[in-house]
């Protein structure tokens, strides 16, 4: 039971004011009483804002379902469509060109780009681990993933195996090929000692080949640091597109790695540039009790104090932030480089509320609110951390970084300018220290995105597509349209590469090069790098100065793809091409003529019952928010609340068009709930759901599913947090 006390018309969980007086105001200078006052007539004033542009979204909604209902079908008329997607304030009229105007911002977000990790920051764990990322060993990736195959004597076992080791540094050495190139077609697998010279008033880097003769670098500049003594370096520095190499150089063998001829013991990668720690997607917070803990671990990691006890290989170990990284640069004056990935926050959208502070009518506050107080709060001790005191500093600019999911259009977008505005008047926070990430994951964000931009674009950092919360909003939006396709023919129609290249034409368009990152979605497979790493290359080269990874090891080798391609040259030559067609983002991904047989209804039916399932199952039960999931074919995927919405939704549209029967859709995940039972076996905290089917967490599956017609834009979480309160009760 939730107990409560009052602050200014406000009713505040009392877990949540302990955390703000004890852990969060000291060192901050700011009196609780003026907070809750503020906060409470920022509350009063917001929240009804807040419900009125909730109810535009269902308004306009109504209306697009009436208007395919009378017109069913693919649109035949496309400017017909547009006039009236216009007649009811979906689509807005575009206005004059400009550029965001965004200062103080740091270089992870302006000029480099690399990988992204999102995490869940409830983890502590996981969120340390994230932040710890930015510096990766492509040894170990390399050596651990299917990217070195498991056949021709390489099998990973035990023990080491030496033939696939030799097979990693030899794949590292052609990676320092493409990357750090030396002259005359030198190449790295045959150097036998990397050495040091002077050459006027700068270190230059000479390689030593198996034959004798000796290569440069074909770009000097490329050399920028080492560690040690000059003339038998521990570490050499390379930087290529803004990103750092790092060569771990062991003469003396003193750790029985295997190392290569010229005695480098390990390449180091800057990997995860960025991190958005998540308080939104991947997380399960339903109640004060949770934001507790979401809140404190980003206290955490902004004061720099998150540490994290765990058992590993039967012995305790303590995790914490990693410190800064100290070389000595080619002029032979001392570099220090950052060692932690720079860390953003994920707050929630603007849907739901939370119980963890009540207004004086005694309802649930807006929880987005509430993320933007206490994230901020938190995020101010950033600001207390110098050089001088030798405390971890996350942001050098003093920005705060807070990505903002599911907003639909530039009025939500807008509104949370005003509420950034008021949180900022009320901390004494200098205007625009609160930056803003705009997620183009809603459709009608995504056709308005310019004037999206235009409403934050003195904030704005960041903007992304995310293809799985963007398919779920084009199946809820056009649910009445007709049947869709089957989940792998949809990411086949023209709709999602116009709307992939649309975020980065209109972001070119508002001058986000080297102000603002342009981002892409999410690797979902975290076991298949190898495949990632023949595929993923095609985020930088769509343009995208970030991508999401789902792991520390998946950023260090999807660092790789940053070295083969510039993204700033990228985005140049991107900059003069055609817009992508907006009729194209218009044209839902309907079954239309295309018959599907009962065997291929039954297998989709079948996929995403087990994918809603297994990922349903451990959210209500356990309160896991993002899990790495076995789907149908015991493939792991991560899974979270975009991948359940998409699921959840295709398959309320085919109930709703008749395809399957709500006979066939029990019988199915009944079936698959055995499925997942098995799959989760060696959980001994897992409840099965089979043979009685009444738990909470199956009950919450089926609904989202037979319910998820009338599910506010097709989301999961009014569902999810009712049945995970029920079960925590």
């Amino acid at each position: 039971m939730t107990t409560y006390v009052d602050k200014s018309d406000l009713r505040v969980a009392s877990s949540l004011d302990q955390l703000l007086n004890q852990e969060i105001l000291p060192g901050l200078d700011l009196d609780a009483n003026k907070i809750w006052k503020g906060f409470s007539d920022l509350v009063h004033e917001l929240a009804p804002a807040n419900q009125a542009l909730l109810k535009k979204r269902d308004d306009i909604q109504a209306q697009i379902d009436e208007w395919h209902r009378a017109n069913p079908g693919p649109i035949k008329d496309m400017d017909v469509y547009k006039e009236f997607l216009t007649e009811i304030g979906y689509l807005v009229p575009e206005g004059y060109d400009f550029s965001i105007d965004t200062s103080n911002v740091d270089d992870e977000i302006t000029t480099i780009a690399g990988p992204q990790l999102v995490v869940p920051v409830n983890n502590a764990r996981f969120a340390l681990n994230a932040a710890n990322a930015r510096w990766g060993s492509l040894y170990d990736a390399l050596y651990g993933t299917d990217v070195i195959v498991n056949g021709y004597g390489c099998k990973r076992g035990k023990g080491f195996n030496e033939r696939r080791g030799a097979r990693v540094i030899a794949r590292a050495s052609r990676f320092l090929d493409m990357a750090a190139p030396l002259t005359d077609n030198g190449l790295h697998t045959e150097v036998v000692e990397y050495q040091l010279v002077r050459n006027v008033d700068v270190l230059e880097l000479r390689a030593v080949l198996t034959d004798g003769t000796t290569r440069a670098l074909v770009s000097p500049e490329k050399f920028v640091g080492y560690v040690g003594d000059a003339t038998n370096p521990s570490s050499i520095l390379l930087k290529n597109n803004d990103l750092h190499i790092e060569l771990k150089i062991d003469r003396d063998n003193t750790t029985d790695k295997q190392s290569s001829a010229a005695c480098v013991q390990d390449v180091v990668l800057e990997a995860a540039i960025s991190t958005i720690q998540d308080c939104e997607d991947s997380v399960a917070a339903v109640d004060a009790e949770d934001k507790v803990l979401v809140y404190r671990n980003w206290l955490g990691l902004m004061k720099g104090t998150l540490e994290e006890t765990f058992v590993k290989g039967g012995k305790e170990q303590t995790r914490s932030l990693k410190a800064d990284r100290h070389y000595i640069g080619a002029d032979e004056k001392p570099l220090v480089l950052h060692g932690r990935s720079l860390l953003l926050v994920r707050n929630v959208g603007h849907l739901m509320t939370n119980s963890g502070i009540l207004d004086r009518d005694g309802n649930n506050i807006p929880e987005g609110i509430m993320d933007a107080l206490f994230t901020t709060l938190c995020a101010m001790h950033d600001f207390k951390n110098t050089e001088s005191n030798k405390a971890i500093r996350n942001s050098r600019t003093k920005s705060i970084y807070i990505v903002k999911p599911k907003m639909h259009g530039p009025e939500e977008a807008a509104f949370t300018n005003q509420l950034f505005d008021r949180i900022e008047d009320l901390l004494g926070l200098p205007r625009y220290t609160m930056k803003v990430g705009v997620m183009d994951e809603e459709r009608r964000t995504t056709i308005n995105l310019k004037e999206c931009i235009r409403a934050v674009k003195n904030r704005l950092v960041f903007i992304n597509t995310g293809f799985l919360d963007r398919t779920g909003d084009e199946m809820h939006t056009s649910m009445e349209a007709g049947p869709m396709l089957p989940k792998e023919k949809i990411k086949e129609q023209p709709w999602i590469s116009a709307y992939e290249d649309w975020n980065v034409d209109i972001g070119l368009q508002c001058g986000l090069k080297g102000r603002a990152q342009i981002g892409k979605g999410m690797w979902a497979k975290p076991d298949e790098m190898g495949q990632m790493l023949a595929t993923k290359a095609a985020h930088p080269e769509a343009g995208a100065d970030c991508a999401w990874v789902p792991s520390p090891t998946a950023a260090t080798l999807h660092a790789i793809h940053y070295h083969k391609v510039s993204v700033e040259q990228r985005q140049e030559e991107l900059s003069e091409r055609r817009r992508a067609n907006l009729d194209d983002i218009l044209t839902p991904p309907l079954l239309g003529d295309m018959k599907l047989s009962e065997e291929e209804i039954q297998q989709e039916l079948d996929n995403n019952a087990q994918g809603i399932l297994g990922y349903v199952v451990r959210w209500i039960d356990q309160g896991v928010g993002c899990s790495k999931v076995p789907d149908i074919n015991n493939v792991g995927l991560m899974e979270d609340r975009a991948t359940l919405r998409i699921s959840s939704q295709h398959i309320a549209n085919w109930l709703r068009h008749d395809i399957c029967t709500e006979a066939q859709v029990i019988e199915t995940m009944k079936r698959m709930a055995a499925v997942v039972d098995e799959q989760n076996a060696g959980d001994p905290c897992y409840v099965p759901m089979a043979p009685s089917f009444d738990g909470v967490a199956f009950q919450s599956a089926c609904e989202l599913v037979f319910e998820g017609c009338a599910q506010p834009s097709g989301y999961t979480e009014p569902l999810l947090h009712a049945y995970r309160e029920k079960a925590k009760s």
